[in-house]
């Protein structure tokens, strides 16, 4: 007869005075790690002890117990017990659960200690939220769930915002098909259904990142750093009802807004106000837009304004913030670590000071009732105000007989039928008035790789046209050789003769530009040095001569680059249909080929100038067969089988994503490499032309200009 299996036979438990205890040695727990030991006690104190300790009996040198116990397995929990004694919370002969082990057991203490601390399993994220969610629905408040579990306030909210995922998807992430990367990256909407969407669409894409996720939840919502939601502030958006869509588990800048015709609304709203505020010092037409047009000025006369004088009281305010920076300096100068509250005081003065110093400008009454002023708004939310501008309609003219009674008030704010956005006119009701861009065309989804429009073209070559005058302006040799290269031709191939010079610079001027042109990285650079250079040239024009010879070699050079820069146009104009005698076929290939010697020759690079083909910028006006080829191009043909199958906006949005990086430029702002392109320009050939002594230094690295302020 077979011999029956011996049952397992369990240690057995029983309750051991606190003080008959003592922490054994053989415990492997020596590095302090998660919850703290007065965390723990605090925790036995409200549920009492919930798991019993591992203890063995303590044998004398006869081998006998001593009734006394070591306890090898649950030490943290011991210190807490002890802490609660200390505190009088615990009595030293209380009752405490325990397993007891063997003295001499063949399994040894350092084992059962590492056993009991390797062998646990984490609670599953799920469970936690589950079990979170729960006493949250009993009523208990985020604070007082995070002191029960011992945690962050942040880590309950992070748990219960998983409450906004879909059930399907939690089912999915139980089950393991998800991770918890992308759990916690769907969280960031509520909408179940977009959400269930989106892990469709992952089903067929390459990317399953949580950052692609994030990105196609909040693809059509307007960040919170936009400089709209700076401008009209996300209370004002929350109070006139709007949704803010925040991701606890990663940074987001403050989050989402869901609702964009309503931020727009309220954009419309507060710029329409702040106009009202501004038209009411007396001008004659306001004009408001989120973004100008670029050039949205020319043409216009700019009025003269005078400043504001200080005020007694204003000019010792100065004094005293001057005197408290000189002292700060003075004390602090010389000390490598400066406390923060010194920074900030530094940073405040020099707020206050900038605001004293900065005077506002009062203008002539009569000119003020036939300028105008334009108002937008910065990156950082606060408005741009521009005043002071006069349309060439609205310039004083002698009446000749029988012109009596014309009324330039009431004339077309944009010059024409055609709606143009370069000026803004008044209104019977109103005169601050909104500056719209034309909306682009209606896009078809022929199966053909249409030519890009005439009109990106111009807006794409606008960019380049900007990157390339700031890539000119730092590089004076090159401006030297092009200004030059027109002073030749003008010399010696029939130019006019206007002023004593023979030189006239036209600033460059665009007809189309993209949106958000002004806040572009190289035109935000123009605007700087410009500013720069503004602030340091004397304010009467007979005094600029001696200013002149009063800079150095290379500030000269410098400021010639610069000057030389604004002229320079390489915009593909959109030729008219009719000859217009100023521009033609003819003179636009020929302004763009020497856009590209200029370019070589500066090393142009409009991908690290800032250009990304984006949606709003390149993708939305071109055809889905456009794109394909464009993916294709950049990233390689099984990339734009990843997308074929997608809608025209999907597309889109996932073609910028794909080309964020790829370094591709769409054609009209590509510089052609010439492979038999000769050595140097004939202006740049040192056998056949030396530079002057100040560009000269520029190579060498001499620093002395006097070369240069003797030949001026």
């Amino acid at each position: 007869m077979a011999k029956a299996p011996q049952k397992l036979v369990l240690s057995g438990s029983r309750d051991i005075p606190f003080n008959c205890l003592q922490l054994s040695q053989s415990n492997v727990r020596r590095v302090k790690a998660g919850v703290s030991i007065g965390e723990l006690a605090a925790d036995i104190a409200r549920r009492t002890l919930l798991q019993s300790l591992n203890v063995r009996p303590i044998l004398d040198a006869e081998g006998q117990e001593t009734g006394r116990f070591e306890v090898p397995a649950g030490g943290r929990r011991f210190r807490a017990l002890e802490l609660l004694v200390k505190q009088k919370r615990l009595a030293k002969d209380a009752p405490i659960p325990c397993v007891v082990r063997p003295a001499q057991d063949a399994v040894s203490a350092e084992e059962d200690s590492y056993a009991e601390n390797t062998h646990r399993e984490a609670l599953h994220p799920l469970d936690q939220y589950r079990s979170m969610k729960l006493l949250a629905d009993e009523g208990q408040d985020v604070e007082e769930i995070a002191a029960r579990f011992m945690v962050t306030p942040a880590v309950v909210r992070q748990r219960l915002k998983l409450a906004s995922v879909s059930p399907k998807l939690h089912e999915i992430y139980a089950e393991d098909g998800m991770t918890l990367e992308q759990l916690m990256a769907f969280s960031v909407s509520d909408d179940h259904d977009r959400q269930e969407q989106v892990w469709e669409l992952l089903s067929h894409s390459y990317n399953r990142s949580a950052a692609y996720i994030r990105s196609k939840l909040t693809e059509d919502t307007v960040r919170v750093a936009d400089k709209r939601v700076r401008f009209v502030t996300v209370d004002a958006y929350v109070a006139a009802g709007g949704h803010v869509m925040r991701d606890l588990f990663e940074e987001d800048d403050g989050g989402w807004l869901t609702d964009p015709a309503l931020l727009d609304r309220l954009v419309t709203e507060k710029l329409q106000a702040e106009g009202e505020k501004i038209g009411a010092e007396g001008w004659k037409w306001i004009a408001t837009a989120v973004d100008l047009p670029w050039g949205v000025t020319n043409g216009m006369r700019e009025i003269d304004g005078v400043p504001v004088a200080r005020t007694a009281e204003e000019d010792a305010r100065l004094a005293a913030l001057e005197a408290e920076v000189e002292q700060i300096e003075a004390e602090w100068s010389d000390d490598p670590d400066v406390p923060e509250e010194v920074h900030a005081r530094m940073e405040a003065i020099d707020a206050e000071i900038a605001v004293l110093v900065e005077r506002p400008m009062t203008f002539d009454a009569d000119e003020m009732a036939r300028a105008g002023t334009f108002i937008s708004i910065e990156v950082d939310g606060s408005l741009c105000i521009e005043r002071g501008y006069v349309r060439p309609e609205d310039e004083p003219v002698v009446e000749a007989e029988g012109d009596a009674g014309a009324d330039d008030d009431a004339s077309d704010p944009h010059g024409g039928e055609e709606g143009g956005a370069d000026a803004p006119a008044g209104s019977t009701a109103s005169n601050v008035v909104p500056i719209t861009s034309a909306g682009d065309d209606d896009d078809s989804d022929e199966e053909v790789v249409k030519p890009l429009s005439d009109r990106l073209v111009a807006e794409l070559t606008a960019w380049r046209t900007l990157a390339l005058q700031d890539a000119l302006a730092q590089s004076p040799s090159t401006a030297f050789a092009a200004v030059l290269h027109a002073f030749v031709l003008d010399t010696f191939y029939m130019a006019s003769r206007e002023s004593c010079l023979q030189v006239t610079l036209n600033k460059a001027s665009f007809g189309f530009s993209p949106t958000g042109l002004r806040d572009s990285a190289p035109a935000r650079a123009i605007a700087e040095r410009h500013k720069r250079w503004e602030d340091r040239l004397p304010d009467d024009d007979k005094a600029l001569w001696d200013m002149l010879l009063q800079l150095d070699g290379a500030e000269q050079a410098a400021l010639f680059a610069h000057c030389a820069a604004m002229v320079l146009n390489a915009q593909q104009e959109v030729v008219p249909k009719y000859d217009n005698g100023r521009v033609s076929k003819h003179s636009i290939e020929r302004r763009i080929a020497h856009s590209h010697v200029l370019a070589r020759a500066v090393g142009l690079d409009l991908v690290g100038a800032g250009w990304r083909p984006t949606v709003a910028g390149y993708f939305q006006s071109v055809t889905k067969p456009r794109i394909l080829a464009d993916v294709a191009e950049a990233k390689g043909p099984k990339f734009a089988e990843m997308i074929d199958h997608l809608k025209k906006a999907d597309m889109a949005n996932e073609a910028e994503r794909l080309l964020e990086d790829a370094g591709w430029l769409p054609e009209p702002m590509r510089t052609p490499i010439l492979l038999d392109e000769p050595q140097a320009e004939p202006a740049l050939d040192a056998e056949a032309s030396e530079l002057p002594a100040f560009l000269e230094e520029e190579e060498t690295g001499d620093k002395d200009g006097d070369a240069y302020a003797a030949a001026a």
